[in-house]
Parts: C-alpha cells; structure tokens; sequence
C-alpha cells in the first residue's frame, strides 16, 4: 500500500500572508488541524491550530484586550508557520511513511510531487485507513480471534486448515509481537455465524483461541 492509497487529496492551503485569526477560522470551517501554506504554488510551511494558540496572552501580560486583539490580528501565517517540512511522495510506501512520521515526531506529512503538493497524510489516516480494517475494527460481522502461539508454523497451518473446513470467511490475519517470555500469537479476522463451533475445533486441534472483544 502506498501514500496515494491513504492520503487526503483535496487539501485546503493558504498563502502565508494569511492572518493567523483568519487561518483559524478556515480551520474551523473545514474541521481540520493543520493547514499547508504555499505562495505561488509552491509549498513553503505548514501551520498548525497549537501553533496558532501558541500566539494567545500569557496569563502574566500587562497588555489590554484590545491591544491583544489588535496584535493578532496583525500577525500572519509566515510568522508561525513551521518551515522544515517532512514531505512524501504519493508512491512512498505506507511502512515508510508512518516510521518517518514516528522518527520526526510529525503528526502529518505534506504529499509533493514534482515539486507541487498534491496532497497530505496524517496519523489518523494511518488510523482509519490502515490499522482499523487490519485489526478488524468497526466492520459489522467480522469476529476477532486471538490464537496462542498461533504463528508458530505448524500451528498457522491448523489454524488456516480449521477455519478453511468451517466455511468461514477470513477478512484479515496478522501476527501479534511476541512479549517476554512467550511467543508470537496470531489474531485471525473471520465473518462466521458460529464462532463457538470455530472455537471449539480449533481447540481440538490444539490450538487455544478466544474473542477479542476490545
């Protein structure tokens, strides 16, 4: 899977000589956090709703309201705006994408291609794009099965063969990462009308199994 699979294609973007006060507001009016900014189609920076408020009074200012108001209302995106940029392409790997944004501690990755931005990328994303429908997660019918040492090769054939037999369907398979002193299981994503039965002759075949109901 690669970026362009995952990624928000229609992005809002505005020039940084945009005051932050209206940023904010365009912010709120497409409910996004982070807006890319680009002068004349070119991406310069990236500015934030945290980076925004940043800019608010600090409790121990001497400042009137008025003149608070008046200075923000002064103040542009160019002047906040983070201008180091972490940026993919729309044919980076996912895999890679999500370590870069780990490594920089980055919670979007503006997407460019030949130099133009053509998109962005964002933790959630990742999320709701790609680990929700690994894991199973908000799909009606699909039960989630946690099978001890299931990944152990001899055992990965059971369970395969079990479920195989069962007529049930099978939506997604991973590994869990094994924790000290044990070793890998295996979660199992099936669309089956009786799990209990599954269940069951998976126990018979050795294999211990149960419902992952968080």
């Amino acid at each position: 899977m690669k970026v362009k699979d995952v990624m928000t294609w229609n992005v809002v973007t505005i020039p940084s000589d945009t005051p932050i006060m209206e940023a904010k507001k365009i912010m709120q009016t497409h409910k996004v956090l982070r807006i890319p900014v680009v002068d004349k189609g070119k991406l310069v920076g990236i500015v934030t709703k945290e980076r925004i408020d940043r800019q608010g009074p600090s409790p121990a200012t001497s400042l009137s309201v008025w003149e608070i108001n008046y200075l923000l209302a002064k103040m542009t995106v160019r002047e906040v705006m983070q201008k180091d940029l972490v940026t993919v392409t729309p044919d980076t790997s996912v895999e890679y994408a999500v370590a870069l944004a780990q490594s920089k501690g980055v919670g979007a990755l503006p997407v460019v291609d030949s130099g133009k931005l053509v998109g962005i990328v964002t933790t959630n994303d990742f999320f709701y794009k790609v680990l929700n429908p690994m894991l199973g997660i908000g799909k009606p019918g699909v039960v989630r099965l946690h099978v001890t040492k299931g990944a152990d090769p001899k055992n990965l054939t059971s369970v395969l063969d079990c479920i195989m037999k069962s007529g049930a369907k099978i939506d997604g398979v991973h590994t869990m990462p094994p924790f000290e002193g044990r070793e890998k299981d295996l979660r199992v994503q099936v669309e089956t009308k009786d799990v209990k039965k599954l269940i069951s002759d998976l126990k018979a075949k050795g294999c211990a199994a149960e419902i992952v109901e968080r």
